[in-house]
């Protein structure tokens, strides 16, 4: 096949130009730019301790009636969905379903499919808000708030539960990834 680089070459630079636009930037500077290192590092760590626990610990849970592991996953990705479509985020989901997450729990390989998928798909709608709708104001459950405001419920909600998978990772004896580098590292010295 022959390719006509004279009229390829503009449609190349008209699609690369279309997807830059497609994608905004990131701040660099302020609120938005705070937050998204908060879900970056969150996201980070959330993954990667998804991705340390044994599939088979998917279904333990510390009591009946308590979140299993593979459960508070699922219920963080469905949070990143849904949190930001309180301000009017779109939730890119990828072809997942987040009803239907709940009955994936036990499944490790869909939990952690989704637990990313939730991440960029949060991630986006933030880099969707200009920073002038930071103070627009939005009914926020039980109250009116801001935009702001559940941004910042977005990133609290990941950490609430990056520190519950931590604990239930410790109690059936994982150590976190990060911490099992540190220590890696400080035993090198």
């Amino acid at each position: 096949m022959k390719i006509d680089w004279k009229v390829s070459a503009p449609l190349a630079l008209l699609l690369l130009a279309a997807a830059a636009q497609a994608q905004p930037a990131p701040p660099t500077a302020g609120y938005r730019a705070e937050l998204l290192r908060q879900v970056d590092d969150v996201g980070k760590k959330l993954v990667d301790l998804a991705e340390a626990m044994p599939a088979e610990k998917y279904a333990w849970r510390p009591a009946e009636g308590v979140r299993s592991v593979g459960e508070v996953y699922v219920h963080v990705a469905q949070a990143n969905f849904g949190i930001p479509r309180i301000w009017g985020g779109a939730a890119t989901t990828g072809g997942i379903d987040p009803k239907a997450l709940s009955g994936q729990a036990g499944d490790k390989a869909k939990v952690t499919a989704a637990l990313k998928q939730s991440l960029a798909s949060a991630r986006q709608a933030v880099l969707a808000v200009p920073d002038a709708d930071l103070d627009r104001k939005v009914h926020v459950f039980d109250h009116d708030g801001t935009v702001r405001e559940v941004m910042t419920l977005l990133g609290n909600h990941m950490h609430e539960h990056l520190g519950q998978s931590i604990a239930y990772a410790r109690m059936n004896g994982v150590v976190p990834p990060w911490t099992a580098a540190e220590q890696a590292a400080e035993h090198k010295k």
